[in-house]
């Protein structure tokens, strides 16, 4: 007789009283727009009656019995707008309205368990709460860094702030690895293209972001930093063989996987090594023969965003069940909510999907509910308060690519230049360097030239001393300045580290984690 008390008794005895339309509810994790969960303007409304037939986002998890519900950073930004709909993010005081809102819309459900709320906080260049949180590096900085023991401590200060929000699942980290070429697709959203060093990297920031209180997400399953397509638009081909897949691709996640992921997210991606010509999001091969099967994973599995192009080929009820009888155990961002729904309901009663697969995939969500625990989540007034946790490693991830180390790489009074676009992290660098003692001018001086995320070579400025790049450095190649440095990323935290390395104060001990034509790693090993 199982004791009453095991999580695995209560799930069952949960998943036995549920109807057909609260098991499908629990399946899915869509999207709805609105600042608040009952209250919002005409255009969000509109939205949402377009999206599932419902007026707010707590109506839409409560007509629906979601499990889940992502946050998005899509839609207008002026919650009283008439015309069009509103995204979910604004600041740290909203988001926690918002998901308190969205919970107690949850409690009243038969399941009577909290709601999975995520968030595609990477932090780089994939960011949904960008004001008054304390923002971590790109994930290319952490591999530059290389110091799996600061990963672990900044993603746990982010991960208690998205708690104190009411965010339990986050979307990250990105556990792709890139090709020796590069993937303008993930970028700095990679840890590099070492798979040991990535692997290392993913478990650090999976135990980081556990002990904030947070369940981490690995992406995109099998691996998407081998490919040049974006999915959101087409389908991106795996096309190196099963042994390099297993070599590079898997690595990262095979670490996640022992460490106690507790999601992985699958990719649209066709991975012709296992399964030719069908997106892995709709493959058996690929999540039920080779992510449970042979690399074991026993945690969820969460579709990558069902609205985007690959999945979009089959009506949204039956892209459903085609996702779950893959083994998928939640989808995410179904771009109808009522016909999906409908889909599997209907799947059940026709035979299409099978009660097992349905349950099994309901359970599997229950059980992370249940593993996220009933702490109280921390105070607000924490939110944006770890630069203390965050700093060292983004001081760690400076890299001089050319230049001489051990000494100032500016002298006399300097002016601070950027791309279009950087004027918040000019400002920055500049108040940081005068925070550091260096004299800056606004007409004149030698320049510090800011280029970032997709800035070509039009960007550059040739008359640069220093040419710094704030994210995938490879631009840097074409650089004349006669010192090149990489930050991988444009945050506060990242200009403030940037500062004392130009003035000769800290040394750049970063190590890129590409390889960027005609430069080494490092000048400053």
């Amino acid at each position: 007789m199982q004791d009453p008390a095991d999580p695995s008794a209560k799930v069952a005895a949960m998943v036995k009283r549920m109807s057909d339309a609260d098991l499908a509810g629990q399946v899915l994790m869509p999207f709805a727009y609105g600042r608040s969960a009952t209250d919002v303007s005409a255009g969000t409304k509109a939205a949402n009656q377009a999206l599932a037939g419902v007026d707010t986002p707590a109506q839409m998890v409560e007509k629906y019995r979601l499990g889940g519900m992502i946050l998005i950073g899509f839609g207008g930004d002026d919650p009283t707008a008439a015309n069009q709909p509103v995204n979910n993010v604004q600041n740290p005081e909203q988001v926690r309205a918002l998901t308190t809102g969205l919970q107690n819309a949850a409690a009243r459900l038969e399941a009577d368990v909290p709601l999975l709320i995520g968030m595609d906080q990477e932090f780089g260049v994939v960011s949904r709460l960008t004001t008054g949180v304390t923002a971590l590096p790109s994930a290319m900085a952490f591999g530059a860094a290389g110091n799996p023991r600061l990963t672990e401590a900044a993603w746990r200060a982010a991960g208690s702030e998205l708690a104190a929000v009411g965010v339990n699942v986050n979307f990250a980290p990105v556990a792709d690895v890139l090709g020796a070429a590069g993937s303008n697709v993930i970028g700095s959203r990679s840890y590099g293209t070492d798979p040991k060093a990535a692997g290392d990297q993913v478990v650090a920031a999976i135990k980081g972001m556990r002990a904030g209180g947070v369940a981490a997400t690995l992406k995109h399953f099998p691996g998407h930093g081998h490919t040049t397509a974006d999915s959101h638009s087409e389908l991106p081909v795996l096309a190196q063989s099963r042994q390099l897949l297993d070599k590079d691709d898997l690595a990262p996640f095979k670490a996640g996987i022992a460490a106690g992921a507790p999601l992985i997210m699958s990719g649209h991606l066709d991975v012709q090594s296992v399964d030719p010509g069908v997106a892995a999001t709709f493959s058996k091969k690929v999540l039920t023969d080779l992510l449970r099967g042979e690399l074991g994973f026993q945690g969820v599995v969460v579709s990558d965003g069902m609205n985007m192009a690959p999945a979009m080929k089959l009506p949204p009820g039956e892209a459903a069940v085609a996702a779950l009888n893959a083994g998928n155990d939640l989808l995410l961002m179904v771009p109808n909510v009522k016909q999906a729904h409908q889909g599997l309901v209907d799947g059940l009663k026709a035979g299409k999907l099978s009660r097992e697969r349905l349950t099994e995939a309901a359970t599997r969500v229950l059980k992370l509910k249940l593993s996220l625990g009933e702490a109280a989540a921390p105070a607000l007034s924490t939110v944006g308060t770890h630069a203390q946790q965050v700093s060292p490693v983004a001081a760690a991830s400076v890299t001089l690519l050319r230049g001489a180390c051990g000494q100032p790489l500016v002298t006399g009074p300097v002016r601070v230049t950027a791309a279009s676009g950087r004027e918040k992290a000019r400002a920055r660098l500049a108040a940081a360097l005068k925070e550091a003692g260096v004299s800056v001018v606004e007409t004149g001086g030698s320049v510090v030239h800011l280029v970032g995320y997709g800035d070509t070579a039009e960007d550059l400025s040739a008359g640069a001393a220093v040419t710094v790049h704030m994210d995938v450095p490879y631009l840097l190649a074409q650089s004349t300045s006669k010192v090149l440095v990489a930050t991988y990323s444009s945050s506060d935290l990242s200009m403030d580290a940037l500062a004392p390395v130009l003035a000769g104060k800290a040394k750049p001990t970063g190590k890129a984690p590409v390889e960027i034509k005609g430069l080494p790693r490092t000048t400053c090993s």
